[in-house]
């Protein structure tokens, strides 16, 4: 449960960080991001990241919290990674699998 929950959370926020960049906002959109929603995708790609963290804290302790959730952030940046290299109009739905799983463990 743990590495579904901080590995969905740490993907979108990657995928976040990754979009406020403006070559990769450009494969999804035909034109840069401005300055305000590029700020604005860092601070939520951050803020879900973090939230990723707190959510393998919670579910497993002080001990191995971390632990799955490096790994968990690991695995999530490697399909980002092959996701943008190759199919990045993908990302979309992988998003939206993303925040399903999330609210899913959430409500569970």
């Amino acid at each position: 449960m743990t590495l579904l929950v901080a590995g969905a959370l740490g993907f979108l926020g990657l995928a976040a960080l990754c979009l406020s960049l403006g070559r990769h906002h450009q494969a999804l959109w035909p034109n840069p991001p401005t300055r305000r929603r590029a700020i604005g995708l860092r601070v939520a790609g951050w803020a879900l990241i973090a939230l990723s963290l707190g959510a393998a804290l919670h579910i497993d302790g002080g001990v191995f919290g971390p632990v799955h959730w490096l790994g968990s952030l690991i695995g999530a940046d490697l399909l980002l990674v092959v996701t943008l290299s190759y199919r990045p109009r993908a990302l979309v739905w992988m998003a939206a699998l993303a925040v399903a799983i999330t609210l899913g463990a959430a409500l569970a």
